[in-house]
C-alpha cells in the first residue's frame, strides 16, 4: 500500500502584506577579535580536533552561489535600500516572484488572484533591483494556473523585447503539494495532478520557452531525498515524484529545483545538516538513473531554505552558514534563503534573544496584531543576514571547497582554497551554552606564522566582527557562533602546476574502475606525473600515479562508494591544487555463488517495507545461511522482520535463516522481509555478503 503522511509545517508563502519604510542598520562591524571569546575556564574542557585537507578538493564556488528569494507581496522589493543591503551581503542570485505565489502569478498584468500584490513589485522593477544588486535572476514560470504559452511570452518579453538575458527559469514551485499525495497548499488547476502530468507539461513548457530563446536554462521541481513526499508513489505514476519527473522530463531540463525546511527544534535543525551529503548523493544518483543520457549536465539548485525554530536569531544564522557550505561543497550551483522580508510571526525567546518568528533576512518593521511586540525598524538585518555576509567573506566565486571535519558533532568545519593561495576555514559552534576550544591540523597546506584574519558572528551581535590575531593552529569559539579564519601560505604559490581537468569514472566493476581526466594546461615546469588519491574522510590515500591521463584503480571493495581526486606533480616536485572530485560506487561481483535482489514493497516517507531475495547460484545446496549488509547512514534501521531472524548492531544488519528456510537448493532462492525506518535520506545498501561471500546484487 502507499501510505501518505502529512508534510512538515511550512513557513508562509503568502507574506506579511505591506511593510513600511524606515532606515537600515549597519551590516559589518569592526573591532576586537571575537574568536578569543570567553575565558578558558568558561569553555568546554577538551579541545575539538579540526582537520583540513587542502588536497581533498570538492566543488568550486560558482558565481551564483549566494541567493535569496524576492516576493511580489514585499513592497520593499525594488527599493535601493533593500538592494544595497543584499549587494553588501554578497547576493548573486535572486528568485522571483516568490514561492507558492509563482503558481498564481500572471506576469503580464502583474496579478495574483487570491493573493496580495504590493505596488512597485512588477517584473521590470525586480530586474532593476537584480541589476543594482549585481545578481542573476531565477524566474518561476506559473505552472499551477498558467500555460506554456504564457511562460514563453514571458521569456520573449524578458530576453527579446527587454534584452535582460534572464537565463534561469523554473517550471512551478513545490508542485508535489497540489494534493496528489494528500496535502494541498500549491495552486494547480489541472484536472490531472499526477507527477506524470507535471513532467509531461514541463516538456511542453521547455519546448515553448526554448523556441523563443534557446539559450535559457529550464528547471523542474523535485523533492529533497528523505523529506516528504520522497519515496511515496501515488495514483498511476510509475514511481515516486522524483523518479517520475526525471524519467519523463529529464532529457528536456537543464537543472532541478529543491527546497528544504528541516523543521524541529533549533538543535534538531542544526543537527540535520548532517543529512546533506547523503541527500545530494541520492539526488545525483536519481539523475544518473532516470534522467536519460548525459544526465551529468543537469544542475541542482536549492531555492528555499530556513529553520523551524530561531528563524531570525542565531539558530537561523548557524544553519544558513552550515547548510550553504555543505550544499555548495556538493556542487549545488545556487542556495537561496527564504526570504528577504516575510513579517512577524509567533514571538519567542531563543538562546536569550527575541525571535520574531520572521523568515526574512531583514526586518519588516511590523508589530503583532495587538501591538504588544514590534520588530526592529524596517530593514534591520537579522542574524541570518549576518551569516550570509559571513558566507560572502568566507567563500568567494572561484574558490575551491576542500575537505574539513571535526571530532565533535556540535562543531562543524568547512574550508576553501583561494586562487591567491590563501586558505579560509569556517567553524560553526552549535553549542548554545559553551565556548569550544579547537585545534586545527592542516594537510596539503602550510600556514604562515602571521596571525590569521578573523571574522566572528556571536549570539546577539549586530554584525560580523573582524580582526587579526591568534594563530592558525588553535582558537576558542564562543558559544553559538560562526568564526572564519583566513590564513596566508608559508611560501608563495606561484609556479605551481595547474590541476588536471574533471575526472570521470568508467569501466566500474566490483573490484576496479578506470579514472580519466583531461591534461593540466602547461604552467611552469613540465608535468612529470599525475597522482590519484582517495578521500578517506579528511585523509588522502594515494592509490597510484601515472604519466598519462587515465589510471585503473584495482583492489577495490565490492558495493563501496569511492571519492577520488587527481593532482599534478611537475618535474620540480611542485604539486597542484586538487582536481574536482569524482564519486562512484563499485558493483557487487559479476560472478558469485549468490545473488541478492533487494526490493521495496511500499514506502511512506519515513519508513518502508522491503524484501531481500537470496538466490543460490552454486552447484550445491546451501545448508544454513547468514546474510549481512551495512546501512550507509546511522539514521536507518530495521524495525522488525520475518522469514529470518533480523538483528542490527550499529549500522550492520544480520539476517539469519530459520529452521523453515535454512536450506536453499542449488539454483533455488528464499525471501525474507522487513519493516525499515529512516529519519534522513534513505540510502540503499550496496553490498551483501552471504556466509562470508560477496554476492551479486540483482
Amino acid at each position: 500500500m502507499n501510505r501518505v503522511s502529512a508534510p512538515p509545517s511550512r513557513p508562509s508563502r503568502r507574506g506579511p502584506g505591506r511593510v513600511t519604510a524606515l532606515a537600515a542598520s549597519l551590516l559589518l562591524a569592526t573591532g576586537g577579535l571575537a574568536v578569543t571569546g570567553p575565558s578558558p575556564a568558561d569553555a568546554a574542557a577538551d579541545p575539538v580536533a579540526v582537520t583540513v585537507n587542502a588536497n581533498a578538493g570538492l566543488a568550486t564556488v560558482p558565481a551564483t552561489a549566494l541567493g535569496v528569494n524576492h516576493a511580489i507581496w514585499d513592497s520593499q522589493l525594488g527599493t535601493n535600500e533593500t538592494s544595497d543591503l543584499l549587494k553588501a551581503a554578497g547576493v548573486r542570485m535572486m528568485r522571483y516572484p516568490g514561492g507558492s505565489y509563482a503558481d498564481i502569478y500572471h506576469w503580464r498584468d502583474h496579478t495574483a488572484p487570491g493573493g496580495y500584490v504590493a505596488p512597485n513589485t512588477d517584473f521590470d522593477t525586480f530586474m532593476a533591483a537584480a541589476r543594482r544588486v549585481g545578481a542573476q535572476p531565477m524566474i518561476i514560470a506559473n505552472y499551477g494556473t498558467g500555460t506554456p504559452a504564457e511562460a514563453a511570452d514571458w521569456v520573449r518579453y524578458a530576453n527579446i523585447t527587454k534584452g535582460y538575458g534572464a537565463k534561469w527559469w523554473t517550471v512551478g514551485n513545490e508542485n508535489y503539494g497540489n494534493g496528489h499525495y494528500g496535502s494541498a497548499w500549491e495552486a494547480d488547476d489541472h484536472a490531472d495532478k499526477s507527477a506524470s502530468q507535471y513532467a509531461r507539461l514541463v516538456v511542453e513548457y521547455a519546448d515553448a520557452m526554448k523556441a523563443v530563446d534557446p539559450t535559457i536554462k529550464v528547471g523542474a521541481v523535485l523533492t529533497m531525498p528523505g523529506n516528504w513526499p520522497d519515496g511515496i508513489t501515488a495514483g498511476s505514476d510509475p514511481g515516486p515524484w522524483n523518479r517520475t519527473v526525471l524519467s519523463i522530463a529529464g532529457p528536456k531540463i537543464d537543472f532541478v529545483d529543491v527546497h528544504w525546511y528541516p523543521g524541529g527544534s533549533a538543535a534538531e535543525s542544526l543537527a540535520r545538516t548532517a543529512h546533506i551529503d547523503e541527500a545530494a548523493h541520492l539526488l545525483r544518483d536519481q539523475l544518473a538513473r532516470y534522467a536519460g543520457p548525459n544526465a551529468a549536465r543537469i544542475g541542482i539548485s536549492f531555492t528555499e531554505l530556513n529553520v523551524g525554530t530561531g528563524q531570525n536569531t542565531q539558530p537561523g544564522a548557524l544553519f544558513l552558514a552550515d547548510a550553504y557550505s555543505d550544499l555548495l561543497e556538493n556542487g549545488v550551483f545556487t542556495v537561496q534563503w527564504w526570504n528577504v522580508h516575510n513579517g512577524i510571526g509567533t514571538v519567542t525567546e531563543v538562546a536569550g534573544q527575541t525571535d520574531y518568528g520572521d523568515f526574512g533576512l531583514l526586518s519588516s518593521g511590523g508589530c503583532t496584531a495587538d501591538n504588544s511586540v514590534c520588530e526592529p525598524p524596517l530593514n534591520t538585518p537579522f542574524a541570518p543576514y549576518h551569516a550570509l555576509s559571513m558566507m560572502n567573506l568566507f567563500a568567494r566565486p572561484g574558490d575551491q571547497f576542500v575537505r574539513a571535519a571535526t571530532d565533535e558533532p556540535l562543531v562543524t568545519a568547512h574550508a576553501v582554497r583561494r586562487t591567491d593561495g590563501d586558505l579560509a576555514v569556517l567553524l560553526v559552534n552549535k553549542d548554545p551554552a559553551n565556548a569550544r576550544p579547537v585545534t586545527i591540523d592542516y594537510a596539503g597546506f602550510t600556514p604562515s606564522d602571521a596571525a590569521p584574519t578573523t571574522y566572528s558572528l556571536t549570539n546577539g551581535a549586530s554584525g560580523v566582527v573582524t580582526g587579526q590575531s591568534g594563530s592558525a593552529g588553535s582558537a576558542t569559539l564562543p558559544a553559538y557562533s560562526l568564526t572564519t579564519l583566513v590564513l596566508r601560505p608559508s611560501s608563495p604559490v606561484t609556479a605551481h602546476p595547474a590541476p588536471p581537468g574533471q575526472p570521470t569514472a568508467g569501466g566500474v566493476t566490483d573490484r576496479s574502475a578506470t579514472i580519466s581526466w583531461s591534461p593540466a594546461p602547461p604552467k611552469g615546469a613540465p608535468i612529470a606525473k599525475y597522482e590519484v588519491y582517495r578521500q578517506n574522510g579528511t585523509v588522502s590515500e594515494q592509490l597510484g600515479e601515472t604519466a598519462g591521463t587515465s589510471f585503473t584503480v584495482d583492489n577495490l571493495v565490492p558495493g563501496t562508494r569511492y571519492t577520488l581526486n587527481v593532482l599534478t606533480r611537475d618535474t620540480a616536485g611542485k604539486v597542484s591544487w586538487s582536481s574536482s572530485p569524482v564519486t562512484f560506487t563499485t558493483a557487487g561481483p559479476a560472478d558469485s555463488s549468490c545473488t541478492v535482489r533487494p526490493t521495496v514493497a511500499s514506502d511512506w516517507g519515513n519508513g518502508w517495507v522491503g524484501n531481500v531475495e537470496i538466490v543460490n547460484n552454486g552447484a550445491n545446496p546451501v545448508d544454513g545461511w547468514t546474510l549481512t549488509f551495512t546501512w550507509p547512514t546511522g539514521w536507518q534501521q530495521v524495525s522488525s522482520g520475518w522469514n529470518a531472524t533480523w538483528t542490527q548492531t550499529g549500522r550492520t544488519v544480520t539476517v539469519a535463516a530459520t529452521d523453515d528456510n535454512r536450506r536453499i537448493a542449488a539454483g533455488g532462492s528464499t525471501t525474507a522481509g522487513f519493516v525499515g525506518a529512516y529519519s534522513g535520506p534513505n540510502v540503499p545498501p550496496t553490498g551483501f555478503v552471504l556466509n562470508g561471500t560477496p554476492c551479486t546484487v540483482g
